[in-house]
């Protein structure tokens, strides 16, 4: 038995020296796949033990350290997206109503579907800011989050809870940066002759800037009966732009505050915003069911100033990616042979 195992070893190792040279090195290179294989599992099961424990050597929980990771990234540029384009050259785009026009010279790039008149949801709130400050309130007047201000009509949440206080100017910030209707409801409510006094004041402002499609009925949006047009929005947003406190609050990042004696972080609701491919003088964002994803702006494309109104997005990124596509489309324009008035179909 012993000499039968000799003589086998003595064969096989006979075999292994007559393989090919090639076959010895395929054979090294599965050896060394295998070693490196588990060797970065080893340093990705080290990394993420690492991920759930603090400087200081305390451990987190997972959920903690996603959230840490997450808001780290906040800060990446968006990520681009293709362009696609009809017969006639024109970006093919997801919302179903848009306008993007060049201030400079007035001329409409694109439009579709401009003229109709739909649900604006929190676009709503660039008006309000509007009427407060054309009021000439005192900015740093103190107001008080009531129950008046709760959203009784779609039941929506609020980080502003009922005793909240804040100035007129935070009250403000968070009303266009963050979308709070809390915020926007209270600016209403503490308009000299209440809320009532305050909507008529909205549509007097409308009236005064031509926005004869554009109509009224509360401070934050949450009413479907706010409507205009992607016309008369290119027109709020061009007036809003002429307020520089509008155009700090609403392209601000982030905003840290005191909300019942305990700091608490407010966001901007665009993201474009952070994306450093972007130049933002005015954002609003706006969404109820009634109106789906809005989104409106006043950016610079291309160094020259353009407004973009973006309305009844379907999907939650549509909005998002639409200005995308409208940004790379004027750019690429604008460089090949300059941009003439296009009206999409």
């Amino acid at each position: 038995m012993k000499k039968i195992k000799l003589i086998t070893a003595l064969l096989l190792a006979a075999a292994i020296a007559a393989m090919p040279a090639q076959a010895k090195e395929s054979q090294s290179k599965t050896h060394a796949k295998k070693s490196a294989t588990k060797a970065s599992s080893s340093h990705r099961s080290h990394t993420v033990k690492a991920s759930v424990s603090s400087k200081k050597g305390k451990r987190v929980s997972p959920a903690k350290a996603l959230y840490r990771d997450m808001k780290s990234a906040r800060t990446a540029p968006v990520r681009a997206v293709s362009v696609s384009v009809d017969r006639e050259g024109n970006p093919l785009l997801q919302s179903n109503a848009f306008m993007v026009q060049d201030l400079g010279t007035g001329k409409v790039l694109l439009e579709r579907n401009a003229e109709s008149v739909v649900p604006i949801a929190s676009i709503t709130k660039l008006m309000t800011a509007m009427v407060v400050l054309d009021a000439k309130l005192s900015l740093s007047e103190t107001l008080t989050v009531t129950d008046e201000d709760t959203d009784k009509l779609k039941n929506t949440t609020s980080r502003l809870v009922v005793g909240t206080e804040l100035t007129r100017e935070e009250m403000i910030h968070l009303a266009l940066m963050s979308s709070e209707n809390r915020a926007a409801a209270s600016l209403g409510r503490n308009y000299p002759g209440g809320i009532n006094a305050f909507v008529f004041a909205m549509n007097r402002k409308a009236q005064a800037l031509g926005l004869s499609e554009t109509v009224f009925h509360d401070s934050t949006g949450l009413n479907p009966q706010n409507v205009s047009s992607a016309r008369d929005l290119a027109k709020m947003v061009t007036a809003a732009s002429h307020y520089p406190l509008i155009r700090q609050f609403s392209t601000d990042d982030e905003e840290t505050l005191p909300i019942r004696g305990r700091e608490q972080t407010f966001r901007n609701t665009n993201a474009l915003v952070r994306s450093p491919d972007w130049q933002i003088g005015v954002s609003k964002t706006g969404f109820i069911n009634e109106a789906g994803r809005c989104l409106v702006m006043q950016a610079w494309l291309a160094e020259k100033p353009m407004v973009i109104v973006l309305l009844d997005s379907v999907g939650k990124f549509t909005r998002v990616a639409d200005a995308q596509r409208i940004k790379r489309w004027v750019e690429s324009a604008i460089a090949h042979q300059g941009v003439a008035r296009i009206p999409a179909g």
